[in-house]
């Protein structure tokens, strides 16, 4: 099982910048692909970015750009850099990871942090 922990939400003015942290931990053998998603109110759960473990990203639709996703990969550490915020973009960021455990490196999982809260509002 993987553990993640979100840090790095809060409250921001329209044009203002956050960063989120994520830290994965538990019987992690490889992280293949750690990631973002959002739920903004009253919307289904949409990918914001993902990093595979070669460093390759992907980006949801009007993302890249203001949005960086990067990651530590010695330290099982995903980040995601957040420029230009609209208040559209207020949403709980969740981190994921699909991940393989020691205990069988042959099986991808899904694991979903918390969630951290991101409100841009003036």
């Amino acid at each position: 099982q993987v553990q993640l922990v979100e840090s790095g939400g809060g409250l921001v003015r329209p044009g203002g910048t956050l960063r989120l942290s994520c830290a994965a931990s538990g019987s992690i053998f490889r992280i293949d692909v750690m990631g973002w998603y959002r739920q903004r109110p009253g919307k289904q759960r949409e990918m914001v970015a993902q990093i595979t473990h070669l460093g390759a990203t992907l980006y949801g639709d009007d993302m890249e750009g203001r949005f960086t996703i990067f990651r530590d990969v010695t330290e099982d550490m995903v980040f995601l850099q957040m420029n230009s915020l609209k208040p559209e973009d207020t949403a709980i960021y969740y981190c994921n990871t699909k991940a393989r455990s020691t205990d069988d490196p042959s099986v991808t999982r899904d694991s979903w942090g918390q969630g951290t809260q991101v409100t841009v509002s003036s």
